[in-house]
């Protein structure tokens, strides 16, 4: 039984013509090899999975092809066979994660000296070179700014920002950029008939948006896919093994918001939870349906949706039942419930009620007008404290003149104000005791025997 090669190794490119996505960076290399105007120094960066290491290696077969094509490598050849086997001495690849420092670029800048084996360049492929530590970078710049003629530099990294401006200063630096979803969809569905594997366009599609522009991670998923459904692959089956939200679930819900159905929208959600989704990813998700709504309700934005045709059917069908200010109410509703998610205590909750607003956007038993609060009652009238200092309750007078001044200052206070202030003054008059709120005959107030104090004072000077 012969060991089983993963997808993206055995569909890697092996000519610039095989890449996808990136025309501009292919263009500029073939027509760099033909006219013979080559750069001592490349920089590929961008994200993973976009092709710079496939592109790297192209390059150094296209340079030391005998019988290169249209500056592609013709993948015949003594010196094409040799670097595809990994054995040509002229060609050498570094990580360098794991090679990183001054002693490593030494040893390469020893390398460099020694001339080409078989073909007409050595060709030193650096990959991942933002991991060089800063000595290391430096020990470079001579050697990169002045290499022997028969030397070519080519250095691959997904963090372009890491590297030293004296550094980039020096090379040739090419963008890779992500791979659209039409490009990646093209591929897998040549690839499936190569493997003799049937597949349906929405399928695709849903393995091109989890690859999120990547053309190795797309090939991983659809590698994954093939093995849990066998070469006749079902768009139920994909969903389900790559726990993918349906469209079908969007739809549904908004039907329901188009009928005032809060209850059904609300099973759906629970149906949504009971498969295992993220309660965050649904929201998302359902912004995202009201955004792909929006745009299909106008011709002129068709392009803007990347999704496969028949899906593109199906959301101008619904577009054309739901009003443009039911979708831009919606779709602020959905962006406000994804802002507060995190701060809710009650996620589901949140959740919930975000869906019933959205079932009476266009009507309904309940009005969704602003709230508005009652108006508050004015504050009775301060009670005149009677002679001789106590208010009508038995409290002193300083106390009712207090909350008097208290109630005149708030304008309109409701009755809770009042209640409030009352509560204070019987708080204070507990914390005092009760001898500060009624006066015992037995007992003398506080003030009487400060009084007697004073005058007792100069009777005993005198005496």
């Amino acid at each position: 039984m012969s060991a089983y090669q993963a997808l993206y190794r055995k569909y890697r490119p092996q000519t610039f013509d095989d890449v996808s996505g990136q025309l501009a960076v292919t263009q500029t290399l073939k027509t760099q090899i033909v006219s013979g105007k080559l750069s001592h120094a490349y920089l590929f960066t961008g994200s993973r999975g976009t092709g710079k290491t496939s592109c790297a290696k192209i390059l150094a077969k296209a340079v030391n092809c005998l019988r290169p094509d249209n500056g592609n490598p013709c993948n015949q050849c003594e010196a094409c066979r040799a670097i595809d086997a990994g054995s040509c001495m002229d060609v050498l690849e570094i990580d360098a994660a794991s090679n990183n420092g001054v002693d490593d670029i030494k040893a390469l800048m020893d390398q460099v000296q020694i001339p080409p084996q078989v073909g007409r360049y050595s060709v030193y492929i650096i990959d991942e070179v933002h991991m060089l530590t800063q000595a290391a970078f430096n020990s470079f710049l001579k050697t990169l700014e002045e290499p022997p003629a028969h030397a070519i530099f080519i250095l691959a990294t997904t963090e372009k920002h890491k590297i030293l401006p004296t550094i980039l200063s020096r090379c040739q630096t090419y963008d890779f950029n992500r791979i659209s979803i039409p490009d990646i969809v093209k591929n897998l569905r040549e690839i499936a008939s190569k493997e003799d594997i049937h597949i349906d366009d929405e399928s695709l599609h849903i393995i091109a948006r989890k690859a999120d522009g990547a053309m190795r991670d797309a090939l991983t998923i659809f590698d994954q896919t093939v093995a849990f459904c066998g070469n006749d692959v079902k768009y139920e089956d994909v969903i389900r093994n790559l726990n993918v939200l349906d469209y079908e679930h969007c739809f549904h819900l908004t039907e329901s918001m188009l009928a005032n159905d809060y209850p059904s929208a609300l099973l759906e959600f629970d149906g949504v939870l009971s498969k295992g989704f993220n309660a965050l990813y649904f929201v998302a998700s359902l912004s995202t349906h009201f955004r792909n709504l929006m745009v299909a309700k106008t011709g002129s934005l068709d392009a803007l949706l990347e999704l496969p045709d028949s899906l593109k059917k199906k959301y101008r069908e619904q577009a054309d039942k739901c009003p443009l200010q039911f979708l831009y109410d919606a779709l602020s509703v959905t962006v406000q419930c994804e802002t507060g998610y995190k701060e809710s205590i009650n996620p589901r909750l949140h959740i919930e009620f975000a869906l019933m607003k959205l079932c009476f956007l266009t009507g309904g038993e309940v009005s969704l007008r602003p709230v508005q609060t009652v108006s508050a009652a004015k504050t009775p009238a301060a009670v005149k404290a009677p002679a001789g200092g106590k208010s009508p309750a038995g409290g002193p007078a300083k106390a009712q003149a207090t909350g008097s001044a208290d109630s005149a200052a708030g304008t309109e206070a409701g009755p809770s104000d009042t209640a409030v202030q009352a509560t204070r003054t019987a708080a204070s008059s507990d914390a005092a005791g009760p001898d500060s709120a009624v006066l015992s005959p037995e007992k003398p107030a506080e003030g009487d025997n400060a009084a007697a104090a004073e005058t007792a004072r100069p009777a005993r000077r005198r005496s």
